[in-house]
Protein backbone atom coordinates (compact mmCIF):
# COMPACT_ATOMS: atom_id res chain seq x y z
CA UNK A 1 0.00 0.00 0.00
CA UNK A 2 1.31 3.64 -0.66
CA UNK A 3 2.24 5.42 2.20
CA UNK A 4 1.60 9.57 2.46
CA UNK A 5 2.93 11.64 5.44
CA UNK A 6 0.77 14.40 5.90
CA UNK A 7 1.82 16.97 8.08
CA UNK A 8 0.35 20.50 9.45
CA UNK A 9 2.13 22.98 11.53
CA UNK A 10 1.22 26.00 13.49
CA UNK A 11 -2.07 26.80 14.45
CA UNK A 12 -3.74 24.30 12.95
CA UNK A 13 -4.79 22.09 15.43
CA UNK A 14 -7.00 25.11 16.39
CA UNK A 15 -9.18 24.86 13.75
CA UNK A 16 -12.78 25.72 14.57
CA UNK A 17 -11.36 27.96 17.37
CA UNK A 18 -9.46 30.29 15.55
CA UNK A 19 -11.02 33.13 12.33
CA UNK A 20 -14.06 30.85 11.93
CA UNK A 21 -15.02 33.16 8.78
CA UNK A 22 -11.70 32.01 6.74
CA UNK A 23 -11.54 28.75 8.32
CA UNK A 24 -15.16 27.40 9.00
CA UNK A 25 -16.06 25.71 12.31
CA UNK A 26 -14.94 22.03 11.53
CA UNK A 27 -12.08 21.31 14.35
CA UNK A 28 -8.87 19.65 13.60
CA UNK A 29 -9.73 16.21 14.53
CA UNK A 30 -12.68 16.40 11.77
CA UNK A 31 -9.95 17.21 9.23
CA UNK A 32 -8.03 14.35 10.33
CA UNK A 33 -10.65 12.12 10.11
CA UNK A 34 -11.67 13.21 6.67
CA UNK A 35 -7.82 12.53 5.52
CA UNK A 36 -7.96 9.09 6.37
CA UNK A 37 -11.68 8.54 4.95
CA UNK A 38 -10.31 9.94 1.24
CA UNK A 39 -7.08 7.97 2.04
CA UNK A 40 -8.72 5.07 2.73
CA UNK A 41 -11.47 5.45 -0.34
CA UNK A 42 -7.66 5.66 -2.37
CA UNK A 43 -6.16 2.59 -1.16
CA UNK A 44 -3.19 4.99 0.42
CA UNK A 45 -2.41 4.58 4.14
CA UNK A 46 -1.57 7.62 5.68
CA UNK A 47 -0.08 9.08 8.83
CA UNK A 48 -1.08 12.28 9.61
CA UNK A 49 1.14 14.73 11.80
CA UNK A 50 0.17 18.15 13.31
CA UNK A 51 3.16 19.83 15.36
CA UNK A 52 3.44 23.54 16.52
CA UNK A 53 7.15 23.43 16.61
CA UNK A 54 9.25 23.99 13.25
CA UNK A 55 11.69 21.79 14.56
CA UNK A 56 9.44 18.94 15.18
CA UNK A 57 8.70 19.08 11.50
CA UNK A 58 11.60 19.31 10.16
CA UNK A 59 12.36 16.10 12.11
CA UNK A 60 8.68 14.47 10.79
CA UNK A 61 10.34 15.24 7.26
CA UNK A 62 13.64 13.87 8.47
CA UNK A 63 12.49 11.21 9.66
CA UNK A 64 10.02 10.49 6.57
CA UNK A 65 13.81 9.24 4.46
CA UNK A 66 12.95 6.14 3.20
CA UNK A 67 9.55 5.44 4.92
CA UNK A 68 7.06 7.41 2.59
CA UNK A 69 6.15 7.92 -1.08
CA UNK A 70 5.48 11.55 -1.04
CA UNK A 71 4.56 14.08 1.47
CA UNK A 72 1.27 16.50 1.70
CA UNK A 73 2.33 19.94 4.00
CA UNK A 74 0.29 22.31 5.36
CA UNK A 75 2.90 24.16 7.56
CA UNK A 76 0.33 27.13 8.11
CA UNK A 77 2.46 30.47 9.26
CA UNK A 78 5.87 28.42 8.90
CA UNK A 79 5.14 28.38 4.90
CA UNK A 80 6.10 32.29 4.83
CA UNK A 81 9.04 31.99 7.09
CA UNK A 82 10.61 28.67 7.26
CA UNK A 83 13.99 27.86 5.25
CA UNK A 84 14.38 25.11 7.73
CA UNK A 85 11.05 23.24 6.54
CA UNK A 86 12.16 23.55 2.65
CA UNK A 87 15.47 22.60 3.42
CA UNK A 88 14.66 19.50 5.52
CA UNK A 89 11.87 18.81 1.81
CA UNK A 90 15.15 19.53 -0.33
CA UNK A 91 17.30 17.05 2.17
CA UNK A 92 14.64 13.85 2.10
CA UNK A 93 14.02 14.57 -1.83
CA UNK A 94 10.18 13.26 -1.28
CA UNK A 95 7.65 14.07 -4.07
CA UNK A 96 5.71 16.77 -1.89
CA UNK A 97 2.42 18.89 -2.49
CA UNK A 98 1.90 22.07 -0.35
CA UNK A 99 -1.58 22.25 0.74
CA UNK A 100 -3.10 25.60 2.51
CA UNK A 101 -7.18 25.66 3.68
CA UNK A 102 -7.47 29.65 2.77
CA UNK A 103 -6.23 30.85 -0.71
CA UNK A 104 -3.25 32.57 0.46
CA UNK A 105 -2.57 34.25 -2.58
CA UNK A 106 -5.53 36.14 -1.74
CA UNK A 107 -4.60 37.64 1.87
CA UNK A 108 -1.70 39.59 3.21
CA UNK A 109 0.77 40.39 1.01
CA UNK A 110 3.26 38.20 3.26
CA UNK A 111 1.27 35.06 2.58
CA UNK A 112 1.92 35.42 -0.70
CA UNK A 113 5.52 34.26 -0.01
CA UNK A 114 5.56 29.95 0.08
CA UNK A 115 9.26 28.84 0.67
CA UNK A 116 7.57 25.42 0.91
CA UNK A 117 6.22 25.97 -2.77
CA UNK A 118 9.84 26.56 -4.05
CA UNK A 119 10.14 22.69 -4.08
CA UNK A 120 6.61 21.75 -4.04
CA UNK A 121 5.39 19.56 -7.17
CA UNK A 122 2.03 21.14 -6.31
CA UNK A 123 0.52 23.98 -4.48
CA UNK A 124 -3.53 23.85 -3.70
CA UNK A 125 -4.71 27.02 -2.35
CA UNK A 126 -7.99 27.97 -1.31
CA UNK A 127 -9.63 24.42 -1.00
CA UNK A 128 -11.01 23.87 2.54
CA UNK A 129 -10.67 20.11 3.23
CA UNK A 130 -11.48 19.27 -0.59
CA UNK A 131 -7.33 20.26 -1.15
CA UNK A 132 -6.06 17.88 1.12
CA UNK A 133 -8.59 14.76 -1.22
CA UNK A 134 -7.17 16.71 -3.92
CA UNK A 135 -3.47 16.48 -2.85
CA UNK A 136 -4.11 12.84 -2.13
CA UNK A 137 -5.87 12.09 -5.85
CA UNK A 138 -2.65 13.43 -6.99
CA UNK A 139 -0.45 11.13 -5.08
CA UNK A 140 -3.02 7.86 -6.17
CA UNK A 141 -2.31 9.17 -9.94
CA UNK A 142 1.21 9.71 -9.69
CA UNK A 143 2.04 6.38 -7.38
CA UNK A 144 -0.27 4.49 -9.94
CA UNK A 145 1.89 5.90 -13.16
CA UNK A 146 4.92 4.75 -11.52
CA UNK A 147 3.64 1.15 -10.74
CA UNK A 148 2.90 0.80 -14.46
CA UNK A 149 6.61 2.18 -15.80
CA UNK A 150 8.81 -0.18 -13.30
Amino acid sequence: MKRILVLNGVNLNMLGVREKELYGNADYESLVKYIETKAKELEISVCVEQSNFEGVLVEYIQKALSVYAGIIINAGAYTHTSIAILDALKAVNIPTVEVHLTDINSREDFRKISYISLYAEKTICGKGFEGYAEALKYFANKLSENDENE
